[in-house]
């Protein structure tokens, strides 16, 4: 073959040829792969600078599984709390319920002795009532009778009966401390009327109910009217001598006595009661002493004790409702010790529990009681991919390549002890009010919590999901950077090859010419 020679022209047409289908080939590889750089020796530049942002971006895109991984367990744990909350607004209802049911015990009380008191509005005593003594003549007092006024003397009558001397007829008045009694025919009705047909025992009735007072009568032929405690006797009439016949001249007055102070000085002490604070009072009218029954409420409403005053003057002290499981503390003071009035002797009366209203007490606490398993079981169930934010795992997710960008979630025991909740007791839980207040706290205060972290989980998913689209938007990036350094005009290297592809035909074309030109020498030497 060296020794083969070619002109000129035959060679610069094969080289020109040989061009071209390198030109071609690189053309045709570029089309069929769609890169214009394909290695190293393409462009190193745009080469080694696409394979760094390929694989970065290669790199990122294998995290955006764990980061969606992370939304999830995410989300299952706000689920979980969901769930949570609406148990916990199920246990509350339940101890509403038990708020609302009938206190669970007769109540812990103890009961002054008689009269150890007067009015809820003056526990320090009253004024003493007086028995004032009305007195007349026979001869005064009756038209035709001798004998002196009795119970049975009616107020209007015939001649010679047993009557007043001096009728009182329909349309007289007395005035009795201020309030009328008025004088009928017939028909009388209430406080304020009295037929005039009526007895004097029936007229010292009427008195009675004005004054307040209990003790008038009709004794030896003389009125006694008690004055009662509310005011003085104070007695008056529209009729004078019907007034005069019953003794009482033109009108009467009368003062009570001072009444004895019933606890004025004196000292009561009671000891904690359900937790409450132990009381201290003294009775009496000066600054910080109790002297009505609503200043003894208030002084025992700290020691959950209520204070009651009956018709007849004695003062009992029970619990509250809400503490109706315990027993009064120890009585102590001089009010305990006086003989006539307090407490002196009386014992407390110790709580006692009513069966019907704790068995349906203890229903309910069995209903309590499942809504805290399936807590611990919906704590327990919030799991996804192995993590479980609410059972105390924590949550490790990395955002870049490099590992220097990464998120620590920690994670919460969210099962009835992370809660501070527990199951109840009955015969223990639920017993009072104050129990069942004790329990409504507890479930608050998990309620806030829950609430709480729930707020810190969303905020997390927040910036995870933020993290998450990042992720996607930077790989996004990444790819067109290195495409742009890479990617071939698919239009320009088409329009190249066609061109390549014509210049080769001419090339061949020009190649067959030189050869005639040779082929026609060789004709001549023959």
């Amino acid at each position: 073959m060296s020794g083969i020679t070619l002109t000129s022209a035959v060679r610069q047409n094969l080289l020109s040829l040989q061009s071209t289908a390198s030109l071609l080939s690189e053309t045709q590889n570029k089309l069929s792969t769609g890169n214009k750089v394909n290695s190293a020796l393409d462009n190193p530049t745009n080469f080694f600078t696409a394979s760094s942002l390929n694989s970065r971006s290669s790199d990122i895109n294998n995290l955006l599984d764990g980061i969606g991984n992370g939304v999830q367990i995410l989300q299952a744990a706000n689920t979980g709390i969901t769930s949570i909350q609406k148990l916990v607004d199920s246990a509350k209802s339940i101890a509403n319920q038990a708020l609302q049911t009938t206190v669970g015990y007769v109540k812990s009380s103890i009961t002054s002795v008689a009269n150890a008191t007067s009015t809820a509005s003056n526990l320090l005593g009253t004024a003493t009532p007086t028995t004032a003594t009305f007195t007349g003549s026979a001869a005064t007092n009756r038209l035709n009778t001798p004998a002196a006024i009795t119970g049975a003397t009616t107020l209007s009558g015939a001649v010679n009966s047993d009557s007043l001397s001096t009728a009182f007829a329909a349309g007289d008045t007395l005035t009795i401390n201020g309030q009328t009694l008025s004088f009928t025919a017939s028909g009388a009705s209430g406080a304020n009327q009295i037929d005039i047909t009526d007895t004097v025992t029936s007229l010292l009735g009427k008195i009675n109910g004005l004054t307040g007072g209990s003790g008038s009568s009709v004794s030896g032929g003389k009125l006694l009217i008690d004055t009662g405690t509310t005011s003085d006797l104070s007695i008056t009439s529209s009729n004078a001598g019907a007034l005069a016949a019953l003794g009482l001249g033109t009108g009467v007055t009368q003062a009570r006595t001072p009444g004895v102070p019933a606890l004025q000085g004196k000292t009561l002490t009671i000891g904690a009661t359900g937790g409450g604070a132990a009381t201290s009072i003294t009775f009496g009218s000066s600054a910080g002493q109790v002297s009505t029954l609503d200043g003894l409420n208030s002084a025992l409403s700290a020691n959950n004790l209520q204070a009651s005053l009956d018709t007849t003057g004695k003062l009992t002290i029970t619990t509250t409702n809400d503490t109706a499981s315990s027993n009064i503390g120890t009585i102590g003071g001089t009010a305990s010790t006086t003989s006539s009035i307090g407490f002196n002797g009386q014992s407390v009366v110790n709580a006692v529990k009513d069966p019907t209203s704790q068995a349906t007490r203890a229903s309910l606490i069995t209903q309590y009681n499942q809504v805290i398993d399936q807590i611990t079981t919906t704590a327990q169930d919030s799991s996804f991919n192995g993590v479980n934010l609410l059972n105390g795992d924590t949550l490790k997710l990395t955002f870049n390549e490099t590992g220097t960008s990464k998120l620590s979630i920690a994670g919460v025991g969210f099962g009835p002890g992370g809660l501070g909740l527990s199951k109840l007791t009955a015969g223990t839980d639920f017993t009072d009010n104050a129990a069942a207040n004790k329990t409504l706290a507890t479930l608050t205060t998990a309620a806030t919590s829950l609430r709480s972290q729930a707020s810190s989980f969303g905020s997390n998913l927040s910036v995870v999901e933020i993290r998450k689209d990042f992720a996607k938007s930077l790989i996004n990036v990444l790819q067109t950077g290195a495409s742009n350094l890479t990617l071939a005009d698919t239009n320009e290297e088409a329009a190249n090859s066609q061109a390549l592809s014509t210049r080769q035909s001419i090339g061949v074309s020009a190649l067959s010419l030189a050869n005639t030109a040779q082929q026609g020498v060789l004709q001549l030497l023959r």
